[in-house]
């Protein structure tokens, strides 16, 4: 009867070891991958560039009942081998056409820095496009510290007439929440429509400067005012 209990014991842990196991395999993804499979609660994807690795975690989409459904949202690596790493999201995002629509994406992520490093700036950069009279394609994002989502550390914009904009945190953090909202606008005129197909966010991070390193900075500084100070004193004598 023991040795069935034992038996049965271990037979119970392997199988939640199983489970276990498939869990943490399925928490990483690699890229490329659709947005689905980084939905999965727990779900995390790493991209290394040459100066810097970031986690890519806690994602989340919602096209407000528009289509591309997250299935149809592809999410690649962007600066494999660059000095910076980012993902890029595409997909076909649209207002319809001459229907004076609004369409309202958002997508939402945390991006941490490798150990040792924090994220110091951040780059944001797209396909868009907005074609009649009243069109608009406009994506805004809001960064926050992870760690404290009630620090604001930037806010990024860009256009169909501006594609492009990078900002400098206004305060270095180990761990990005990034709030994005992708705003569709189409016009009235026949043919009008908007759209956005390519969304690239980059980072960039930067080494934290190690104790024994300020220590050794601070030991220096204070060496430097004793030998400031004495040689004034040498000086006037």
């Amino acid at each position: 009867m023991q040795k069935r209990s034992l038996f049965f014991a271990l037979a119970v842990g392997a199988v939640l070891w199983g489970f276990g196991a498939l869990e943490a395999r399925a928490a990483n993804v690699n890229l490329p991958t659709t947005l689905d499979q980084l939905l999965v609660t727990g779900a995390t994807t790493t991209v290394a560039a040459s100066n810097e690795t970031d986690t890519y975690s806690a994602f989340i989409y919602n096209p407000h009942g528009f289509s591309p459904a997250a299935t149809g949202v592809n999410v690649n690596a962007i600066g494999v081998g660059q000095p910076e790493a980012g993902i890029s999201f595409t997909g076909a995002f649209s207002a319809p056409q001459g229907a004076a629509t609004n369409v309202d994406y958002s997508i939402s992520f945390v991006v941490t820095a490798a150990p040792g490093s924090f994220i110091t700036d951040a780059a944001l950069s797209g396909a868009l496009s907005a074609v009649g009279t009243g069109s608009s394609a406009t994506i805004t994002e809001a960064l926050f510290n992870a760690n404290n989502v009630s620090q604001l550390v930037g806010t990024l914009v860009i256009t169909a007439a501006n594609e492009s904009a990078t900002i400098n945190l206004s305060t270095p953090v180990t761990s990005v929440l990034v709030q994005k909202d992708v705003l569709l606008i189409s016009g009235t005129s026949t043919g009008a429509n908007a759209g956005a197909s390519i969304i690239n966010q980059e980072f960039s991070s930067a080494p934290v400067p190690e104790p024994a390193s300020l220590a050794l900075l601070g030991i220096g500084m204070t060496g430097f005012l004793a030998f400031r100070r004495f040689f004034k004193r040498t000086s006037v004598a």
